[in-house]
């Protein structure tokens, strides 16, 4: 289990006609507090091009389009400069190391994931809190002695390697692995012989692959990989060459799908689902009988509705949105899959369905209650048998189980609870903890509450608010206001050890339920996705002006953060409304939104945003682009650009690009700065150590904004 920097996930690997740009302003001297009199910093000069192109009749202006190649040596000269000021000011706030000194207490805790559980051995990854990284772990029993398997710390001298976990033979002789270098989606799969401790010939090449599952009598594996002209399935049997490996579906579809592969328990059926992009609005499912060395057939491949397929026994389940929006759980016998006879075994509720897990026989369903988990057990003839007691309102995540195994994992977190690992025996019904994450913070000290607020068009939207209990809501309380709003992603109550930081600090967290989330299923996805993007802007603004409007604070004392398409979120939300922030960290962000599908694998987010190719999407991109926003003059908020080289999977040109551009419009003293990690990537792997480094310059820039005081913990 992670422990968050901050609340949010990660993208699935956001009308004028005249020319935008006026003539850039003459750069701005920033000054801070603790330099010396009469000393100031300025931000990197940087060139301007006059690069124009029409699209769709529009005429748009790009000036820093030339910062797109990150290899230039013109770009990484600028990328150093940029690093150099931010160091410069970033460095020098005085209470700088009293913060990293918290956060490493914070975060340099022990850590343990959900295990996965192949033939009565416990396969699960654990780092103790002098460690950089999390080590691959595997025990012979439930509580059996634990066995290093990987142990990625020695393999580089920054210890930014990390190993994850892909795949688990039936009887839990091999491993699948891959180790990830400095949070790079593309990896080798590596595979090890657990008895004999060695790495058998069989490795992947670096790649961006989506599954891996083995054939239960170890003759080869089934893999999913993303390829130049689209996904594929591939077939690789044991000791040959994976140069040579058969491909067995996937011919036709483009960049923008998804395809995942995975066999069923005792490895007789290969399941394999297509998503039409990260959007997942519609999904593909076909099986094959392995066994009996059937055909791939067809279940569903027609319906623009997402089908999520769990195989139990004889029995495909689908949690599907097809006639239903917050979910439900079909039944499809694979000896008779027409669909004239599936079944329904679990209808629509009130809540949404967010996830099925197939265990012991039963049926395990997650369900959002007002943007909280809500566990309910079911037969497999889908007959209501019991409730989970959770703790406290808060999130289940993370569930391993198996249809021919009598046990469940899953893991339970909250805003103020880092996080507990529970076993559940199915045959007993008994629940018992298996691992625990202990934080040294006073979490009982803190107060957690949902409110509600109307958006601009009368939606109410729902929020969390955290902060100190006793706190003086007299609109002096330093607040940071996050969220994500997009591809179905559900943001509900998770521990995030800045979050903690925060408050413990007297600050106020806030965390909105925007529309684009799966909170209140697909509906409020819909809602937020495509033309109805600006919705997503309009509740977080909504949600700044309710804090304002109630008093939690008020603009000069109110920060907002996102990562990924939370980085789109806030950088929206800064172009939209500069008057209401006073500070805003945009971490990995998407910002040119109309350009952002050209790079990396932004194909696969189309269904989500659109894109400008088209002419009709175009219209509301253009609408709301970030970087095509910016206005000179205006006087904008302190802003904290966040992103990397190792991020291949939003291209940090976004970052830069705008960078340069706020560094160049803005009419306010506030500092625009870039900070840019050349080793660091969009998904996580980096070391302990520099989580620490990467949480203290976010947080240190917030307490800095903000004026907050920053205290040693008590």
């Amino acid at each position: 289990m992670l422990l968050r920097i901050f609340q949010g996930n990660n993208l699935r690997g956001g009308p004028r006609k005249s020319p935008r740009w006026l003539s850039p302003l003459l750069l701005l001297a920033v000054s801070a507090p603790w330099l010396r009199a009469g000393e100031r910093l300025s931000p990197p000069k940087t060139r301007t091009d006059d690069v124009r192109e029409v699209i769709h009749g529009v005429q748009i202006a790009d000036p820093y389009r030339w910062l797109e190649d990150q290899e230039s040596p013109e770009t990484r000269a600028w990328i150093n400069a940029q690093n150099k000021y931010s160091r410069a000011l970033l460095d020098s706030w005085p209470r700088r190391e009293a913060l990293k000194r918290r956060l490493t207490e914070l975060l340099r805790v022990d850590t343990v994931s959900v295990p996965t559980v192949r033939g009565g051995r416990y396969f699960f990854l654990k780092r103790s809190a002098n460690q950089e990284q999390a080590i691959l772990y595997m025990r012979k029993a439930l509580n059996g002695k634990n066995q290093v398997l990987i142990d990625p710390n020695p393999l580089s001298p920054d210890h930014n390697v990390a190993v994850s976990l892909r795949a688990v033979s039936e009887d839990g002789s091999l491993v699948a692995y891959s180790l990830r270098r400095g949070g790079e989606d593309e990896t080798p799969i590596n595979v090890l012989d657990v008895d004999a401790g060695r790495e058998l010939p069989d490795r992947l090449p670096k790649g961006r692959y989506f599954s891996v599952s083995f054939k239960s009598d170890h003759t080869g594996f089934y893999y999913s990989l993303h390829t130049a002209a689209g996904p594929r399935v591939y077939y690789h049997a044991m000791g040959t060459n994976p140069a040579k490996d058969t491909e067995i579906f996937g011919k036709g579809y483009g960049t923008d799908k998804i395809i995942e592969a995975r066999l069923s328990d005792e490895g007789r059926y290969l399941l394999i689902q297509v998503e039409h992009g990260s959007a997942a609005d519609q999904t593909e499912v076909y099986v094959q009988d392995i066994r009996d060395h059937g055909p791939i057939v067809p279940i569903v491949n027609d319906l623009p509705a997402r089908f999520e397929g769990e195989i139990g026994g004889q029995q495909l389940f689908l949690h599907t949105n097809w006639k239903a929006p917050r979910g439900r759980i079909l039944a499809v016998d694979l000896k008779n899959p027409a669909r004239n006879h599936w079944r329904e075994v679990i209808p629509q509720g009130e809540a949404a369905i967010e996830s099925l897990t197939l265990a012991g026989g039963e049926l395990f369903v997650d369900y959002l209650q007002d943007a909280h988990s809500h566990l309910r057990v079911f037969d497999a003839a889908g007959k209501y048998l019991r409730d989970f007691e959770l703790p406290s309102l808060g999130t289940v995540q993370g569930f391993e189980g198996r249809w021919s195994d009598g046990q469940i994992f899953f893991d339970f977190t909250s805003f103020n609870t880092a996080g507990t690992i529970y076993r559940y025996d199915v045959k007993s019904e008994k629940q018992s903890i298996w691992a625990r994450i202990h934080v040294p913070i006073h979490s009982e000290r803190f107060e957690v509450r949902q409110v509600w607020y109307e958006s601009k068009d009368k939606t109410r939207v729902p929020m969390f608010l955290m902060c100190r209990k006793g706190i003086k809501f007299d609109g002096s309380n330093p607040t940071l206001l996050t969220g994500y709003g997009g591809f179905n992603i559900s943001m509900t109550p998770t521990f995030s050890a800045s979050a903690a930081l925060w408050v413990e600090q007297g600050g106020v967290f806030a965390l909105p339920n925007l529309r684009g989330g799966g909170e209140f299923g697909e509906a409020w996805h819909r809602a937020g996705m495509l033309g109805n993007k600006q919705n997503v802007f309009d509740d977080f603004i909504a949600a700044a002006e309710w804090l304002i409007r109630n008093h939690y604070t008020r603009p000069s004392k109110l920060a907002i953060s996102g990562r990924s398409n939370g980085g789109l979120l806030v950088g929206a939300a800064l172009t939209q409304r500069p008057d209401l922030f006073r500070a805003v960290v945009c971490g990995y962000p998407l910002l040119d939104m109309l350009r952002y599908q050209k790079f990396f694998v932004a194909k696969y987010w189309v269904s989500e945003y659109g894109s400008a190719d088209n002419a009709a999407q175009f219209k509301y991109l253009d609408a709301y682009s970030p970087y095509q926003h910016v206005k000179a003059g205006t006087k904008y908020p302190a802003v904290l650009l966040v992103s990397g080289d190792g991020d291949t999977r939003v291209a940090p040109l976004h970052a830069r690009k705008m960078t340069a551009l706020l560094q160049a419009a803005t009419g306010s003293d506030r500092p625009i700065l870039l900070h840019y990690d050349t080793e660091a990537g969009h998904s996580h792997g980096v070391s302990v150590t520099k989580q620490i480094d990467e949480a203290a310059v976010s947080m240190g820039f917030l307490f800095w904004q903000l004026n907050a005081p920053f205290a040693a913990a008590r």
